[in-house]
């Protein structure tokens, strides 16, 4: 039996009713929000014109194996750079951390940018803060009902649109969404869309703050990227609290003079800071491990602070040696490295980017058998040559070995080969050398590939083994 004075395990959400600002930082996420939403929703619509491919300036064509990026085109054996992309990705995220804290969490996060776009559904269907709340507790009836039935919908809405924008990136997007309203598409889209319609309902509209509070490691490992040189959203408390603390607006404690005589700070205690915070902090008790560092409690404040002719915000992006008096470096050995490092992960993507090669050559011994041993004496080898055009035209290339003297290459009928543009072919090439018995071992060579009219185009070499018998395995 359950003991009753038990605590319980999880404590019940809480519901935050976020309230609406105005400011410099409130404009900023507007605007990164726009440009976020305009690549994500109308990047797949962008034509782009190739000799060979599709039309579409960004596709993932998973049955191709190729990535389309603008005039970019990854293939299967270039997905190394993804790694490359990783790193960056890693590396500018402990950078800007060091820099100004968790400024990629409240600006440029997937789930920031979805939970502001459903907070503002909300908040244009149902009011404001006050508005929301007095919803909220009033008993059923039918405009309650229609103005909550109104916001899910638009939620879904949403998050429907969502989904399928995403999908919309795996196949050409004309016909795809053509293909989803018919019937006619892949059940991998309908799977696709469906899945990120529910996790984006649920996690901008049902869950919102329990995500980064809870679900996201983030949160977790930040303060490992801190430091007192760190810029993060912090209270000013010598001036807000001064030697007795803030204070509401009173009759004695109207302006600033009068506060100052009684040792009252500028803090009004109005808690505006506390119902724009989309996590539902309180700013003025410190660093806590729910800011998100969107800045909106700056803006907040200052709205405040200008309202009173008092000056300026009294919560802004300091560091903690700032805070304390003392003289703080933006310009850390850490943060030169984290740049550093950037910089150079950076500069060795866009060089293998840059030096792509038109042509690729690898080779794959078939070693079923290793070798065979002929009639006259000679040993033959397999291979198999994988050869991949990566250019929008076809190149002629003819095959070619080196490093093996007196060694035959048989191609069967292939006197040279073409290859398409953009396309991968096989070809089968048996090797056969040595016509002592006495010859024993391995021996190494280069496959070559010579292209045949293209001065623009070098040789491009493979190396192989050539195996004997007595050679150990």
């Amino acid at each position: 039996m359950a003991d009753a004075g038990a605590q319980p395990l999880y404590q019940a959400r809480i519901p935050i009713y976020t309230r609406s600002v105005k400011g410099r930082f409130r404009n900023l996420k507007w605007g990164i929000l726009g440009l976020a939403y305009s690549v994500y929703f109308l990047l797949p619509w962008l034509r782009w014109e190739r000799n060979v491919g599709p039309d579409q300036a960004v596709l993932f064509d998973i049955s191709a194996r190729k990535f389309y990026l603008f005039d970019l085109v990854v293939h299967a054996q270039d997905l190394f750079w993804l790694a490359g992309l990783l790193v960056i990705a890693a590396l500018l995220l402990f950078f800007v951390t060091g820099l100004a804290g968790r400024v990629f969490c409240g600006y440029f996060c997937f789930q920031t940018l979805w939970t502001d776009l459903y907070m503002l559904i909300e908040r244009l269907v149902q009011g404001d803060r006050v508005a929301r709340i007095r919803l909220d507790k009033a008993p059923w009836s039918a405009a309650k009902l229609v103005r909550k039935t109104s916001t899910h919908f638009l939620w879904l809405l949403a998050a429907f649109l969502t989904g399928l924008t995403f999908t919309l990136y795996w196949e050409d997007a004309p016909r795809l969404i053509v293909d989803w309203f018919s019937g006619d598409a892949p059940f991998a889209a309908y799977a696709t869309t469906l899945f990120l319609t529910a996790t984006t309902y649920v996690m901008a509209g049902l869950a919102r703050e329990q995500v980064c509070t809870y679900m996201c490691p983030y949160a977790r490992f930040q303060s490992v990227m801190f430091d007192a040189d760190t810029r993060i959203v912090a209270y000013d408390t010598s001036r807000g609290e001064a030697r007795r603390g803030r204070h509401r607006v009173t009759r004695q404690l109207k302006n600033r003079e009068q506060r100052q005589q009684q040792g009252v700070g500028d803090c009004i205690d109005c808690g505006y800071c506390v119902q724009v915070c989309p996590t539902g902090i309180d700013i003025r008790d410190g660093l806590q491990v729910q800011c998100i560092s969107c800045a909106l409690c700056i803006d907040a404040c200052a709205t405040i602070m200008d309202s009173l002719g008092w000056g300026k915000s009294l919560i802004g992006y300091t560091s903690e040696k700032q805070a304390a008096g003392l003289p703080s470096r933006l310009w850390k050995p850490r943060t030169i490295a984290y740049g550093v490092l950037l910089l150079t992960a950076i500069g060795a993507l866009a060089w293998s980017v840059g030096n792509q090669a038109p042509l690729e050559l690898s080779v794959v011994q078939l070693r079923q058998p290793l070798f065979v041993r002929l009639s006259d004496g000679r040993i033959q080898n397999r291979y198999e040559l994988h050869m991949e055009n990566k250019t929008d035209e076809p190149i002629q290339v003819a095959i070619m070995m080196r490093g093996l003297a007196g060694a035959q290459l048989d191609l069967g009928k292939l006197a040279s080969v073409e290859l398409p543009p953009q396309r991968a072919l096989h070809v089968l090439a048996r090797v056969r050398w040595g016509s002592s018995r006495d010859v024993k071992g391995s021996r190494g060579f280069d496959f070559n590939l010579v292209p045949q009219r293209r001065d623009d185009l070098g040789m491009i070499s493979a190396p192989a083994t050539f195996y004997l018998p007595g050679t150990n395995y």
